[in-house]
Parts: structure tokens; C-alpha cells; sequence
């Protein structure tokens, strides 16, 4: 499975951006997806996940009402839309796809794009 992730960019804190991540090789069974994000000199931290379907969704608390997982089978994409970006938001974004049908676990996920990175000014 390969993983391709795009759409970050600098952004003014308020602002928004959307990311979007391809997934393309053996992708037919059902798999969850997830968004995880690094900052320089932290940990790599869950963000948000999604069930195959759709109808689960998984947030960390500092983006729970800002940020919004989706996804579109059809295309093997997943969506994170960035809203009210704050400053602290700012680090490379990894997508991350996984065999089991959606998680917060890092150990969860098998196989990881190359990143984007956000930046949030203030």
C-alpha cells in the first residue's frame, strides 16, 4: 500500500487548509485511515481516525470542533479539514492507513505517507 499525502501549506492562524491523502496498491479490503502529526522535537501524535465506513470518527481533544476527518472509498482518499488553525497546530502531517477498521493507536497502522507539513503563523 503506498500513501500519498498533499495539501499543507503556511496558513495564517484562523485559517484553514485541507489535506488529502491518496491510497493506491492493495487497498480492497476494508481498512481505517488516520491522521497523525509531528512537530520538531515531539512525539508523533494521533489526530484524527476513521472507520471504513465513515460512521466512526476519532479526534484528539485540542482539534475536537475544528478539524474533520472524512473519506471517499470510491477514490481511496481521506480528508482532514483544518479549521481555526492556531499556531500550535504547525508540524508535518502523516496519513496513515490501517487493517483494522479505524484507530487512535500509532501501533494500529501499518503503512504511513511521506508527510506534509502545516504551518500556522501567528
Amino acid at each position: 500500500v503506498q500513501l500519498q499525502a498533499s495539501g499543507g501549506g503556511l496558513v495564517q492562524a484562523g485559517g484553514s487548509l485541507r489535506l488529502s491523502c491518496a491510497a493506491s496498491g492493495r487497498t480492497s479490503s476494508r481498512y481505517g485511515m488516520g491522521w497523525f502529526r509531528q512537530a520538531p522535537g515531539k512525539e508523533r501524535e494521533f489526530v484524527a481516525g476513521i472507520s471504513w465506513s465513515g460512521g466512526s470518527t476519532y479526534y484528539t481533544d485540542s482539534v475536537k470542533g475544528r478539524f474533520t476527518i472524512s473519506r471517499d472509498n470510491a477514490k481511496n482518499t481521506v480528508y482532514l479539514q483544518m479549521n481555526s488553525l492556531k499556531p500550535e497546530d504547525s508540524a508535518v502531517y502523516y496519513c496513515a492507513f490501517s487493517r483494522s477498521d479505524g484507530s487512535t493507536r500509532y501501533a494500529m497502522y501499518d503503512y504511513w505517507g511521506q508527510g506534509t507539513l502545516v504551518t500556522v503563523s501567528s
